[in-house]
C-alpha cells in the first residue's frame, strides 16, 4: 500500500526538501517536491497526489494559500502542514482550512511517519 502513495513535499529549503524526500523514499513512498507554492499549485493541476506535505512560510504563495487552493479545487489529497511556524493560531487556521495534521520542525522522522500513516489510514 505504501508504494502506491504519492506525496508532494513543498518547502523552499532545498536541503530539507532533499532530506525528507530521501527519508520518505527510503520508507517506500513515491515522493515529488516543489520549492514554492506556485510550483506546487502547477504540479497539483497536472498530477494526482495522495498527500501533500506543506511548509507555511514560502515566497510568492505560502502554505495556507496552497491549502486553500487544494480545497477550492476539491482535490482529494490529504494535507499535513510541516513547518517551523509554531503558532497555535496559525495551526488552528490550517486545520480550519482543511489540513489533516500540523507538525513543527525540527521534526522526528518517526513522528512524521506516524502522522502519514494515520492521515492515510495505513497500518
Amino acid at each position: 500500500m505504501i508504494k502506491s502513495i504519492r506525496i508532494l513535499y513543498v518547502d523552499d529549503e532545498q536541503n530539507l526538501r532533499q532530506l525528507i524526500k530521501e527519508q520518505l523514499m527510503g520508507e517506500g513512498y513515491n515522493v515529488d517536491t516543489a520549492d514554492d507554492g506556485d510550483t506546487a499549485s502547477e504540479k497539483l493541476k497536472s498530477e494526482k497526489y495522495d498527500l501533500v506535505l506543506l511548509d507555511i512560510r514560502m515566497p510568492r504563495m505560502n502554505g495556507i494559500e496552497v491549502l486553500k487552493f487544494i480545497k477550492s479545487k476539491k482535490l482529494s489529497c490529504r494535507i499535513i502542514m510541516l513547518t517551523a511556524v509554531d503558532d497555535l493560531a496559525i495551526a488552528m487556521e490550517a486545520v480550519k482550512q482543511g489540513a489533516n495534521d500540523y507538525l513543527t520542525k525540527p521534526y522526528e522522522l518517526e513522528t512524521l511517519l506516524k502522522s502519514i500513516r494515520r492521515v492515510m489510514n495505513v497500518a
